[in-house]
């Protein structure tokens, strides 16, 4: 456990009001991420009980699955982290506007509440496909400044690049639940202590490790793969006798928080590239609830993030749900993967 200057535990609370006497956020950021925080333990609670809390299965009734905006079945379980999420986060007077992956468009704060300077974007559940079969999953979630003058934000304001963010985390809900946050100064992690019900500074300054021998991809999507990637995998697999000179282990639990998280602990590199399925959509995860928040982690904890053709973090966002190819992680391991598709 990693503890304060005085030698005791470092609460999350703690922590943040540390970051805000240093200069380094505002007030207003530090009760924002708080309330992020306390939305994610409801969550994990929610998704601890499992089926005796009657939250597994498609969301829906007699008429079927309800679909989301990306025309994905949604879970019981993503409903109800959506609706905790904005519930928890309209009336505490930081947030100008809100947006989720679960959510045709942006919602901007109601009249009834005063307004704030931030925009929230989140995937509140991610990997739900997981869920039934009680693997992890987690919550993904981003800050950037609202655009000053703007009373009312819209969809459009929130069309900033990575490099504009002013903090991101993810939670993930195992064994353990763990908050991974950023605000620009390094990536740490926080482990909700469930008998006191509050987030412990577990793992300061997070290092990712520039060099590794494990990777993550989807390998049933090999044969719609690029030429690049098919080259690049295809390497991989070939060990200590290809050109790599090594053998990798592969891994893929299917919910990137836990594929992120695994390389925030011990390295790695993860991959989702463009195929020729999700080519017409320009990838398959999304730049602002996903790739973004994850890559600005990345970055802080000494990794790399791309899009195989560009920094994820400078990629001028197109839409609310824009999707892109991702690759993240290992910071040599990432300059490969962009090696190959750079020779084409």
């Amino acid at each position: 456990m990693t503890a304060s200057d005085d030698g005791k535990p470092c609460s999350l609370t703690r922590f943040l009001i540390e970051e805000q006497r240093a200069g380094r956020i505002g007030p207003d950021l530090r009760l924002l991420i708080e309330v992020v925080a306390r939305a994610c333990k409801r969550i994990s609670i929610t998704v601890g009980k499992g089926a005796l809390g009657g939250v597994l299965g498609d969301a829906g009734g007699a008429q079927g699955a309800s679909i989301n905006i990306q025309g994905e079945a949604q879970k019981k379980l993503d409903v109800l982290s959506n609706e905790i999420l904005l519930e928890a986060n309209a009336w505490g007077g930081h947030l100008a506007a809100l947006a989720s992956e679960e959510m045709d468009h942006s919602q901007p704060i109601p009249d009834v509440y005063p307004r704030g300077n931030y925009l929230l974007l989140f995937d509140p559940l991610d990997g739900s496909s997981n869920i039934d079969v009680n693997v992890s999953v987690g919550t993904i979630f981003s800050v950037l400044r609202s655009p000053e003058g703007v009373d009312r934000p819209g969809d459009e304001h929130f069309l900033q690049p990575g490099t504009a963010q002013v903090a991101a985390g993810y939670c993930v809900y195992g064994p353990q639940t763990t908050l991974v946050l950023t605000v620009g100064h390094g990536t740490h992690a926080f482990t909700l202590d469930r008998e006191i019900g509050s987030f412990t500074l577990t793992t300061r300054g997070i290092r990712i490790p520039e060099e590794t021998k494990e990777f993550a991809v989807n390998m049933s999507n090999q044969r719609f793969w690029e030429p690049p990637m098919q080259r690049y995998v295809g390497d991989l697999l070939a060990g200590k006798e290809g050109p790599r000179g090594k053998d990798f282990n592969m891994r893929w639990v299917a919910s990137m928080v836990a594929d992120v998280h695994r390389i925030m602990t011990r390295g790695g590199i993860f991959s989702y590239p463009l195929d020729s399925k999700c080519a017409p959509k320009g990838g398959k995860l999304r730049l602002m609830y996903e790739a973004n928040p994850m890559a600005f982690l990345v970055e802080q904890a000494g990794g790399a993030a791309s899009t195989g053709r560009q920094r994820m973090l400078e990629v001028q966002p197109t839409g609310l749900h824009q999707r892109v190819p991702v690759f993240l992680g290992s910071k040599r391991e990432v300059e490969e993967a962009v090696r190959y598709h750079a020779e084409g």
